[in-house]
């Protein structure tokens, strides 16, 4: 507990992008967003660290916790951002959110928060329109450019 208490005096959080390829819109990457909790904007699952995990657990935790999936998770963050986290007294908190990638193989028929929360996987590019939190959108033109296909250099030809 005391280093949970630490983790949210410093406002230092972990988020997971979950993505996956869409077998059905024509193997289109699509991330999924939930809605938070009090003001119902589209977010990242992401939560305060556990102080037992890793950061990357951590994030893996919060994104089964939220929204029922798992998959492998990026062992470094992919990004980070920050945005003002609203207090029960009406203050705000900083808060840095270290993102972690995770590629997702599965989601659970039942979660801890499943019905608090509204889940929509959405293509990559309605993400970073869709998003809440200004912040994570250059997160996600990052992530967009990392897992575009490599450009081929043109053949040169010779007469």
């Amino acid at each position: 507990m005391k280093g949970e208490a630490l983790f949210r005096e410093h406002g230092k959080q972990v988020a997971a992008l979950c993505w996956r390829v869409s077998p059905k819109a024509g193997a289109v990457l699509e991330v999924l967003l939930i809605t938070s909790l009090n003001s119902k904007r589209w977010i990242l699952p992401k939560g305060w660290p556990e102080p037992e995990l890793t950061a990357a657990e951590s994030a893996a935790h919060e994104a089964f916790e939220e929204a029922g999936v798992s998959g492998k998770i990026s062992p470094q963050p992919i990004g980070a951002y920050h945005y003002l986290k609203e207090k029960k007294d009406g203050s705000g908190l900083p808060c840095r959110v270290d993102v972690f990638a995770l590629a997702v193989a599965k989601q659970a028929q039942d979660w801890p928060e499943k019905g608090v929360r509204t889940l929509a996987w959405v293509p990559l590019e309605q993400a970073i329109k869709q998003i809440g939190e200004q912040g994570l959108r250059p997160v996600l033109k990052e992530f967009r450019k990392a897992q575009a296909p490599p450009k081929r250099a043109p053949l040169k030809r010779h007469a």
